[in-house]
């Protein structure tokens, strides 16, 4: 089946480019994602028109894209996984918890444009490659820190011990007088 791509598609083609695919992946997936249209003469003429309009939008996609990156440059984001002995991480830092710490600092990235090649499972700060656009990629910082630390007992047993005690000389004062 022979299409006219009407965007950027990842291991196919770019905007206007006649292609030829699988009648299925076509007709289930290009067609009604408005990806493609069949490459026919009356929908040549008409893309023709659509071409720049389409374009534009491209355009403007890159340059939000860019901005996007630009803004992302910017950013730590910190993540607290819980450790175990010697600082080993319970689990593994994924691309849905650097998706969901980017949503909560107002950045809606899909998960899938995280480009991460295995799950984080140290602590660090890493570089995160992010696909904000085919032809614009960006970084963000990631820091991946332990949740607080162990409770030390020790130094609440001391406090307690000195309020005991002088309650306990109150109370001897008080007997005694």
């Amino acid at each position: 089946m022979k299409l006219i791509l009407r965007a950027d598609v990842d291991a196919l083609g770019s905007l206007g480019d006649i292609v030829t695919v699988k009648a299925g992946y076509g007709r289930n997936y290009l067609i009604p994602q408005g990806l493609a249209m069949p490459a026919s003469e009356a929908n040549l003429k008409q893309f023709e028109l659509e071409k720049r309009k389409l374009q534009e939008m491209a355009d403007n996609l890159r340059t939000q894209a860019e901005g996007l990156r630009d803004k992302l440059a910017e950013v730590e984001v910190k993540i607290e996984v819980r450790v175990g002995e010697g600082d080993k991480l319970y689990g593994s830092v994924t691309a849905v918890n650097i998706a969901d710490a980017l949503a909560e600092m107002d950045f809606d990235i899909d998960r899938r444009k995280i480009l991460l090649s295995d799950p984080i499972r140290s602590l660090g700060e890493y570089d995160i490659e992010i696909k904000l656009h085919p032809e614009v990629r960006g970084e963000v910082k990631l820091v991946v820190a332990k949740v607080g630390g162990p409770v030390e007992e020790e130094p609440a047993e001391e406090v307690e011990a000195p309020a005991e005690t002088e309650v306990a000389e109150d109370a001897e004062e008080a007997t005694e007088a």
